[in-house]
């Protein structure tokens, strides 16, 4: 008696599912420090052993919510907005900070809920680099160019945005209040002079320094009355 070949409807499968899904491609970013702009830090600030040079470890963002306090509790759209919003532009979950001293001034009190962070690192974080440079600070209001002095002494970079709508991924029509966030960049074996050209030879759109736009424009001037 011949066998039955006929698989029952629904129980095949299709081969794209079957297929394993292949590992995420290299960050163009992490790329680009690797072939070029390590080398580039190395040869201006003369370091060549590699293990000298800065390194960007980690993206860390904060949002503030304590000014949202009712009592000792946040309201519940604030706290489920701000998460959502964090969860969303780093692709991590972020965790709530809790006061650890009593401030009276700010009406905060110990164990009150008063923040969110989360911190990116590896290739997450060059993810989210990628992203900040290229599709967020164009979209910001008026923007001529991010803070090219925000540096500490260890060469740790920090910046602050007004509102989470400048991220691609957020659709402002369906927030319920609009808030802003701190974003920090934290390095290894570096400087500020060091952190500085490190992320400017990433494409980082610091702002220019009134000064030298206009020895630029003198030295253009100049240039091309010699050339008459």
């Amino acid at each position: 008696m011949a066998k039955d070949t006929t698989k029952p409807k629904g129980s095949s499968k299709s081969k794209a599912s079957d297929e394993p899904v292949g590992p995420m491609p290299e960050p163009r970013l992490k790329k680009l420090f690797k072939e070029s702009v390590d080398a580039s830090v190395g040869q201006k600030f003369k370091l060549s052993n590699p293990m000298e040079r800065p390194r960007l470890k980690a993206i860390t963002i904060n949002v503030n919510m304590g000014r949202h306090l009712e009592g000792s509790k946040l309201k519940p759209l604030v706290r489920e907005t701000v998460l959502q919003t964090v969860t969303k532009i780093s692709g991590q979950k972020p965790i709530v900070i809790k006061a650890k001293k009593s401030v009276s001034n700010f009406k905060v009190r110990e164990g009150y809920e008063t923040s969110c962070m989360v911190t990116l690192r590896r290739d997450r974080m060059w993810y989210f680099l990628d992203r900040l440079i290229h599709l967020v600070t164009p979209r910001i209001r008026d923007f001529r160019g991010l803070n090219p002095k925000a540096f500490d002494r260890q060469g740790n970079y920090s910046m602050g945005l007004s509102e989470q709508g400048v991220f691609p991924e957020i659709n402002m029509a369906e927030v319920n209040f609009t808030h802003g966030m701190n974003i920090n960049f934290v390095f290894s074996n570096s400087s500020p002079d060091m952190s500085r050209h490190l992320l400017s030879e990433l494409g980082f759109p610091f702002r220019k320094d009134e000064k030298e736009g206009k020895g630029d424009k003198s030295q253009a001037a100049q240039a091309a009355g010699q050339g008459a």
